[in-house]
């Protein structure tokens, strides 16, 4: 078992394990002044530094290759050195369907692209690819060794977080070769085969639990599943096609870790759209669920009952606002959580998208810390802020 430095901030591993018994904690449990910060994608194309250090290199290779997964991972917690209370590993939901034998490209200005998605059950790339043992360790062993890596370079300063998408957010890519509006080809496999549907569910499902496992093997203090397009699901279809297997991640996860003789973590559950769906969530053994910006936070509280920790959900769009904006988004969020402070990780309700002003995330940290009661740093230019990285 790889040593690693002392974690010096366990504000987010507090937070995450603060609604379990202490008994069935596997840290010594305090009470803490403030909730922990970070966001999904914290570590990305906003930032002027992923792109001068990206530079022309593929998006894949950047993932597969762990000293620049591992530099990518860390410009976020390096520029908002005392803000964040946590890191993730910088990678991608679709490493899983490419360790399952099928194409993934990352096109600019576009997305993820696969060249030749699931057709019908009767194709032979679904039958190869449900016959196919899938050596997980072997085919992701990239992203273990920038986890470890990243352990090390943050010197103990704030827990990693390791993610894989879930089952039925991978089968929409991998039916549909990327994003879509309405997801056609999705809705075609799950009503016209949902026999096989729920095979393909069931085999993403095994690969990721020994993913989720190897990622807290190689140094993970934390794990997320993120189900991007629970939305696309009505609360009926979403029982039948996601709650399930994001079941199966949260009993079989834990158990995977014990016969690896390897501690728990945390595990979070975040179902974006699928705000219908809250109760059920925070029975399926998740320590955390995440909410997106769909959600009322007080609502939530009162939904939760103190089951799990609730993290969120700001609307990602106000930092492209005025500071104005992002002051009341922050205090309509403080006081829609109040009751659940002590249960609570701020995070937007989905991830940074291009375009954002770093310096408007500095804000809005800013704004949770001054909300919340913790530490802030000053403002530069009296509050003006100006990244002179992103000045043309």
């Amino acid at each position: 078992m790889t040593e690693f430095p002392k974690l010096t901030n366990d504000l987010l591993l507090q937070a995450a394990w603060s609604q379990t018994p202490q008994e069935e904690s596997p840290i010594k449990k305090r009470e803490i002044d403030w909730p922990p910060i970070w966001v999904m994608r914290q570590a990305g194309r906003y930032l002027p530094e992923y792109k001068e250090y990206k530079g022309a290199r593929d998006f894949f290779e950047c993932c597969r290759t762990p000293e620049i997964a591992s530099t990518l991972t860390l410009q976020p917690i390096e520029r908002y050195e005392g803000y964040l209370d946590a890191a993730i590993i910088f990678s991608d939901i679709l490493v899983i369907p490419q360790a399952m034998g099928m194409t993934v490209e990352m096109l600019e200005n576009k997305g993820p692209h696969f060249p030749n998605p699931l057709k019908s059950p009767e194709d032979g790339q679904f039958k190869a690819l449900m016959d196919r043992k899938v050596d997980v360790e072997k085919e992701l062993d990239y992203v273990c060794k920038a986890i470890t890596m990243t352990r090390h370079k943050l010197k103990g300063k704030v827990p990693l977080f390791g993610f894989c998408g879930a089952p039925w957010t991978l089968l929409c890519y991998m039916v549909e070769g990327g994003g879509s509006k309405i997801f056609a080809e999705t809705k075609k496999w799950i009503y016209t085969y949902p026999d096989e549907s729920k095979k393909l569910l069931g085999r993403i499902s095994e690969i990721c639990v020994k993913y989720l496992a190897l990622q807290v093997q190689a140094g993970a203090q934390i794990v997320q599943v993120f189900d991007s397009w629970a939305g696309e699901l009505s609360p009926s279809t979403f029982k039948e096609f996601s709650l399930p297997f994001l079941r199966y991640i949260s009993i079989h996860l834990p158990a995977q870790l014990k016969e690896m003789k390897l501690e728990k973590v945390p595990m979070v559950v975040f179902a974006k759209g699928a705000w219908y769906a809250l109760d059920e969530l925070c029975a399926l053994g998740y320590q955390v669920v995440g909410l997106d910006w769909l959600q009322d936070p007080a609502d939530a509280v009162k939904i939760a009952r103190g089951r799990v920790v609730l993290q969120g959900n700001a609307d990602p769009g106000i930092l492209y606002g005025a500071k104005k904006a992002i002051t009341n988004t922050v205090q309509d969020m403080v006081n829609g959580f109040k009751g659940a402070e002590k249960g609570w990780i701020v995070n937007l309700g989905h991830g940074i998208t291009p375009g954002v002003n770093p310096d408007n995330l500095e804000f809005f940290f800013h704004e949770v810390r001054r909300c919340t009661g913790g530490p802030v740093k000053p403002l530069p230019n009296g509050g003006m802020l100006v990244d002179k990285r992103t000045e043309s």
